[in-house]
């Protein structure tokens, strides 16, 4: 019998849930311990926050030039979120996914639906929850990245955004990290074996029976 010849396409992992709910950090935390996936990243029209680095965090772009590359199809997805523009460029993606790699996207439920259109066999759609309502505006208070202003358009927001959680695969409550880790890892693991994911799957299996 010959080598086993059995590779994949790359999947397209993504990640989506209330601002504070801790999907940056679950995220973070599997592209330590994962080699196999990479982050998309995004461009937008906002303004970088500390510590963010242009090409790293996000694609920071103009409006002008954010039109430009919607007008050219150039993003997989995108979406207007609180007065600001958000896309995923269409290329780099494409790349990956032909090569193996997976790529996690960190998008709300508007961008995702626009993926289920144009990608649906390489999409796995995590939604992360917080385990309460006080606890998701203590996080956000906590983080001290946006004034109250901001926080309080977060949390009058979040309902909506809640109740997408049904057009997702998997539901994860973010009570505890690690552990909310541990299942987000589980799945990653579980989606990559999948049967439809296997290329040359059904030529080895032809060859294994031909050899009993």
């Amino acid at each position: 019998m010959s080598e086993i010849d059995i590779h994949r396409r790359g999947l397209m992992l993504v990640l989506s849930s209330p601002s504070g709910a801790g999907k940056t950090t679950l995220s973070r935390r599997l592209l330590e311990s994962d080699g196999e996936i990479t982050m998309s990243i995004s461009a937008t029209t906002r303004k970088p926050r500390p510590g963010e680095e242009n090409g790293k965090d996000y694609h920071f772009l103009t409006t002008e030039d954010f039109g430009v590359m919607r007008n050219q199809n150039e993003f997989l997805e995108h979406a207007k979120v609180f007065d600001n523009y958000y896309g995923t460029p269409k290329g780099p993606v494409e790349e990956a996914l032909a090569a193996g790699r997976d790529v996690m996207f960190d998008i709300d439920w508007q961008g995702t639906q626009q993926l289920e259109e144009s990608a649906s066999n390489d999409l796995v759609k995590v939604f992360i929850l917080p385990p309460s309502g006080h606890e998701l505006e203590k996080r956000l208070n906590t983080r001290a990245l946006d004034p109250p202003d901001v926080v309080a358009a977060r949390m009058a927001k979040a309902s909506d955004e809640i109740s997408h959680y049904a057009e997702y695969d998997y539901i994860i409550v973010n009570d505890d990290v690690e552990k909310a880790l541990r299942e987000l890892t589980a799945i990653l693991v579980a989606e990559r074996v999948r049967r439809e994911r296997r290329i040359g799957l059904r030529t080895f299996v032809q060859q294994l029976q031909q050899a009993l």
